[in-house]
């Protein structure tokens, strides 16, 4: 097991078995949905990336968002980034995130 950029309270990246679990990714607190849940995907692809792995190797994704009423413009950049790959199982529900800022939050596992 390998457990990487890890602190007190959490790994951002835990291998083992060959599978790849990160910690829940959020965006930039100043911006709209859209922009939250691309940077979301960005920050999965680069921890993702640093094991050896990519966006193609997602096994599952879950995904909090702070109101429905930004599910739709939330796939929209789903939709588009995972153009031209087999999009992984997907949970979505809404719900609470750690600050009033933030939309959206993704928790990903994936292939090594």
């Amino acid at each position: 097991m390998q457990k990487l950029h890890s602190n007190q309270r959490m790994s951002k990246i835990v291998v083992h078995n060959q599978t790849v679990y990160l910690c829940g990714q959020v965006g930039n607190s100043d911006d709209d949905i859209k922009a939250q849940t691309l940077t979301c995907l960005e920050k999965i692809q680069a921890l993702l990336e640093e094991v050896g792995s990519d966006k193609s190797k997602l096994l599952s994704v879950t995904v909090w968002i702070k109101d429905m009423a930004d599910f739709a413009a939330m796939n929209e950049v789903w939709d588009k980034w995972f153009e031209g790959v087999q999009p992984p199982a997907r949970a979505c529900g809404e719900s609470a995130l750690a600050r009033p800022e933030l939309l959206v939050e993704m928790i990903a596992i994936a292939a090594e």
